[in-house]
């Protein structure tokens, strides 16, 4: 799956990711329920617990394939089916604007699909080895992330509610003051604030937000995140308690040497997973 923090990252600092717009129909339903007023609750522990699970999420993300749908600014869009081949992802093309791709085009995708299978099954132990540790280089990304948005926020519960017929916790998290990030990707984290809907029976985050508040230099000051960067992620859960993306959205504005205002806009959709199965061609 392509990498979620890893994508933040990359349009705020360096503004490679595609523009894309808000996919239709993923709003989500909830009612307001009372806070909680009978007992204490730790929300900073169940916030450490819910970075856990969510770390156990991600490492089991590999063994899924899935579909995703990416839209464009003028609301077209590409569906592709994600393969798990050889320790590393492969994304084939399948639909576009949601119609099935012509014949000759199907076979083209195919062909691409089994030359693939065929150049990793026989790839050299040093060529697999390097593919795959950068796949895994974006998941370290994201890893020490989540442990580093742990540590940059204070967090309060400011209620419960139903959230895609799921009771959850409403926790916002306020930048924690002296919090400093030891890696440049955290670096946004000091200039964000966000609120994480999480689970009451799981501790996952069904749901989690985030917009940036203030002005924050990253890059060595080559780029500056302004307000108005922002993003919501959207969970699903699978068997087996596995919770994994069906709604990411991002919006991001940068200033790039003071001179470059970058803006871009990111929205995909993730569904029809399943375990991933031996490659065959």
């Amino acid at each position: 799956m392509p990498s979620l923090i890893s994508s933040l990252v990359a349009v705020i600092c360096l503004g490679t990711m595609p523009l894309l717009v808000p996919a239709r129909g993923q709003e989500l339903s909830r009612t307001n329920a009372p806070a909680h007023t009978d007992r204490d609750i730790d929300i900073n522990a169940i916030v450490q617990q819910s970075a856990h699970v969510t770390e156990a999420d991600r490492e089991a993300s590999s063994e899924y394939e899935f579909s995703e749908t990416d839209w464009e600014p003028d609301g077209s869009h590409k569906t592709y089916a994600v393969h798990m081949l050889y320790g590393s992802s492969y994304r084939q093309l399948i639909a576009i604007d949601g119609k099935p791709l012509p014949e000759d085009k199907q076979q083209e995708e195919e062909r691409k699909l089994r030359q693939e299978i065929f150049r990793r099954a026989h790839e050299s132990p040093k060529q697999r080895a390097k593919r795959i540790a950068e796949h895994k280089k974006e998941n370290a990304r994201d890893r020490r992330f989540i442990e580093e948005f742990v540590h940059a926020f204070h967090f309060e519960l400011k209620g419960e509610q139903e959230l895609d017929q799921r009771e959850v916790y409403v926790v916002e998290a306020i930048p924690r003051p002296g919090f400093h990030p030891t890696d440049r990707d955290s670096t946004v984290l000091t200039g964000m604030r966000g609120t994480l809907y999480i689970d009451m029976q799981t501790d996952q985050w069904v749901k989690a937000e985030a917009e940036v508040t203030h002005p924050v230099s990253m890059a060595g000051f080559i780029a500056t995140v302004e307000p108005g960067t922002s993003f919501v992620l959207e969970k699903t859960r699978l068997e087996d308690n596995i919770w994994l993306p069906r709604h990411f959205t991002m919006t991001a504005k940068a200033e790039i040497l003071s001179l470059i205002h970058h803006h871009e806009h990111e929205d995909v959709t993730y569904f029809n997973y399943h375990k991933a199965k031996p490659p065959s061609s």
